[in-house]
């Protein structure tokens, strides 16, 4: 599960996957970015987008060759369904790789975000959901992100 949710998500990251899911609006995303921070949770959790979270001085999204935002569009996401049996919802997504991504920046989290207009282009666009921690350091091989096994938000 998430190492934290952002306050703008808590109640709100579910219906925000099945959106995207639903493919309501047309062009809603989730956005999966990589981030190198030495900024305490308690500070990031009170971002409400994801501009916000990079204009903080401790945090910046690495820029390491190779390395891309990954964009999940419905196709990417299983369909949403309430897990009866333990009174809860999960929800995952497939582990993002990352092809030979070059030395440079550390990676520490990734965040998953909500885009609900894909061409817009703004990250004040983006809703933070989840960030997962995600130490890596990068030296030419490829990486695969596994955010939880269980996946990357729980609401219970």
């Amino acid at each position: 599960m998430a190492d934290f949710v952002y306050n703008i998500a808590k109640g709100r990251a579910v219906e925000l996957y099945n959106r995207v899911d639903l493919n309501d609006p047309a062009n809603a995303v989730l956005v999966i970015v990589v981030i190198d921070t030495t900024a305490t949770d308690a500070v990031l959790k009170d971002k409400d987008d994801l501009a916000a979270v990079l204009a903080d001085a401790n945090t910046a999204e690495v820029t390491n060759t190779n390395y891309a935002r990954k964009v999940l569009t419905d196709a990417d996401l299983a369909a949403f369904a309430p897990d009866d049996v333990n009174d809860r919802a999960d929800i995952d997504i497939a582990d993002p790789t990352w092809t030979g991504v070059a030395a440079g920046d550390a990676w520490k989290d990734i965040v998953i975000c909500y885009d609900p207009d894909s061409t817009g282009g703004a990250d004040s666009a983006l809703v933070p959901l989840s960030q997962h921690d995600f130490e890596v350091t990068p030296d030419g091989s490829d990486i695969t992100g596994n955010v939880d096994a269980a996946g990357f938000f729980r609401a219970s």
